[in-house]
């Protein structure tokens, strides 16, 4: 399980160079924390519970804050 976290960790990376590249300067800055959380996790040989427990917290602070962002922040037709 810590591997998948890794593997997580790169692609979180990948993202947040490619938001960097696209002068989406915030958006990269999450991305590159994600990235560090989830290399901390990987290293830090818990059990598969334990890791499974964290990715379901993860998942929910997301799913709440993407939820709030796009009913509340999100200004409708602005990219039209």
């Amino acid at each position: 399980m810590d591997r998948m976290f890794r593997v997580l960790a790169f692609w979180t990376g990948i993202f947040a160079v490619m938001f960097y590249l696209g002068h989406m300067h915030t958006t990269s800055l999450i991305f590159f924390g994600q990235t560090g959380f989830f290399l901390l996790l990987s290293y830090l040989k818990l059990t598969e519970r334990m890791y499974i427990y964290i990715f379901g917290a993860y998942l929910t602070i997301f799913f709440a804050g993407f939820t709030y962002w796009t009913t509340f922040m999100m200004v409708p037709g602005i990219g039209e």
